[in-house]
């Protein structure tokens, strides 16, 4: 499980985050919404260590992580997928895949195919350099990416923007399965799912996923739980059903 509490950053004096507190379950999604500029990225980035928090506390299965760098939280099992993509466009696929797990010093025991197996358009552009890639194709691979580090906590910042339809309620199906589907290699047969030819393995310890998303249709879709922000404070929670049309109008809608 991944906790913050309390937290607060600030940026040139100005208090940016104000006693952030959140937590996200494994094998559950939790949705963060709000309106443009009330801290949502800034959060994700305070959790992996990308932005200094001035206080508070952020935990992984107990671990306190608040001060460390982002490469020891990344071994502890945080997995990011920045706003933008940032892949490697001179790199190719097969090499953007790679690199997550190299970095890591992991060995990948085939877990690219299952990755593959989720973002099955990839296996056919393996040689490709990533910048030739569509903006959707560029995002499958990102995640998959993520994924090769074999998070315990994987952290989404708006997958879905510039992403057409088709794209979206790709990425939504696959947000679906790693709740509770995972990419570890054990001694368990792997799991042929019709159709779609997806090879996944089940585990004992599944992902849980953060996700930050203005797309109310996709957090609706594949989210469990939600925070809302506003001005850095978390102003309203609870089970995505009783996101209702109140709370919309109140938060989120311009």
């Amino acid at each position: 499980m991944l906790t913050l509490s309390n937290i607060t950053v600030s940026y040139d004096g100005s208090r940016i985050l104000r006693g952030v507190n959140l937590s996200v379950e494994t094998g559950k999604v939790v949705c963060l919404m709000g309106r443009n500029g009330v801290g949502k990225t800034t959060t994700l980035k305070s959790i992996v260590g990308l932005v200094k928090t001035d206080s508070g506390s952020v935990k992984l299965d107990g671990a306190e992580l608040a001060g460390t760098k982002p490469d020891l939280r990344a071994r502890h099992g945080l997995g990011f997928v920045p706003q933008g993509r940032d892949i490697f466009p001179t790199l190719t696929v097969w090499e953007n895949l790679r690199i997550g797990a190299i970095a890591q010093r992991k060995k990948l025991n085939g877990e690219v195919d299952r990755v593959l197996g989720l973002f099955p358009v990839l296996k056919e552009m393996l040689q490709r350099k990533g910048g030739v890639l569509s903006g959707g194709q560029q995002q499958q691979l990102a995640i998959g990416r993520a994924l090769l580090t074999n998070p315990k906590i994987l952290l989404l910042d708006e997958p879905t923007e510039g992403i057409q339809p088709n794209i979206i309620d790709q990425i939504g199906e696959t947000i679906k399965k790693l709740r509770t589907e995972g990419l570890h290699q054990d001694d368990r047969k792997y799991e042929e799912e019709i159709g779609s030819a997806i090879k996944l393995l089940r585990k004992e310890g599944q992902i849980g996923i953060l996700l930050v998303e203005q797309y109310l249709d996709f957090c609706l879709d594949v989210g469990d739980s939600f925070y809302i922000m506003d001005r850095g404070s978390i102003v309203a929670e609870g089970p995505i059903a009783h996101l209702n049309d109140d709370i919309v109008k109140q938060h989120l809608t311009v």
